[in-house]
């Protein structure tokens, strides 16, 4: 295949996973790097890096259309991001001192168990915690109202030093993985926090940007970032982030959930396979 294919399949390839990824929550990475890896043959680590650069470019691109149309939770975004951005760095560490195998066997393990809890009570679709805020929500102010058919809806935040911890698990993961960790964050938000679907998975948009970019200059440093691939992947994903902002507002939920449940499952089981193959 010539370097002029090549470009045009990945730009491709690079759209499809950032309209999957605005729409998921996921930034995505999650698709990317395993379409890079175990379709275009890419070294892990160089599909890692600029897998983190496109995720900078994903939530660049949607981030700001959801906080235009009052989705974002800013607020609650700007707390948990400390904790993303703290894991971010030490993952990235990590990345440049594991081996190969077992950055893959993690990565499709954390797929799968994603996937898992996605399709997991999937019939309560975006309805939020009926429950009261958190004292501590309360406190900061971190509740809020999204749009709905016949005007805003308020929500409550429940849990927050629960989800501030696995916050810090997730950036560990977007560090290590070269994943916006998205899956982690939107479950953490929707299960955990208690928020609907649509603030979780707009407010994940809006955090992946921050929590990539602490990582990707560990990954600068150790010559994991490539301009040949890191360039038509970034302006696809960005192309589709830009498109899934656009869909988002009309989707359904359901389908939402199914998607994502249903790509990363596949991805997990290609990319554990990989690091079982060493």
């Amino acid at each position: 295949m010539s370097f002029l294919a090549f470009t045009l399949f990945l730009f491709l390839g690079s759209t499809l996973a950032g309209l999957i990824g605005a729409l998921t929550g996921l930034g995505g990475g999650v698709v990317l790097v395993p379409m890079l890896t175990l379709l275009f043959g890419v070294d892990l680590k160089l599909a890692l890096g600029a897998s983190l650069v496109s995720v900078i470019a994903t939530s660049s691109g949607a981030a700001a259309a959801y906080v235009r149309e009052g989705f974002t939770n800013l607020r609650l975004g700007m707390l948990l991001e400390v904790a993303t951005t703290s894991g971010a760095l030490v993952g990235a560490t990590l990345t440049a001192l594991l081996p190969h195998q077992v950055v893959a066997g993690v990565f499709g393990l954390v797929l799968l168990h994603a996937a898992y809890l996605g399709l997991r009570d999937r019939e309560q679709e975006d309805r939020a915690d009926p429950g009261p805020s958190d004292p501590l929500a309360v406190r900061l102010r971190l509740q809020g109202t999204y749009p709905g058919p016949r005007g805003p809806i308020p929500y409550a935040v429940r849990r927050v030093v629960p989800g501030f911890l696995l916050m810090g698990l997730a950036g560990v993961l977007s560090g290590l993985l070269g994943i916006g960790s998205g899956a982690v964050k939107v479950l953490a938000m929707d299960r955990i926090m208690g928020l609907p679907y649509k603030v979780s998975t707009t407010t994940s948009n809006f955090m992946i940007g921050v929590t990539a970019a602490a990582g990707a200059g560990v990954y600068l440093r150790h010559g994991y970032i490539h301009p040949d691939l890191a360039f038509p992947v970034v302006l696809g994903v960005l192309l589709g982030a830009l498109l899934g902002a656009r869909v988002l507002p009309g989707a359904k939920v359901r389908s939402l959930r199914l998607l994502f449940s249903g790509v990363i499952a596949l991805l997990g089981l290609e990319m554990l396979a990989q690091g079982l193959r060493g």
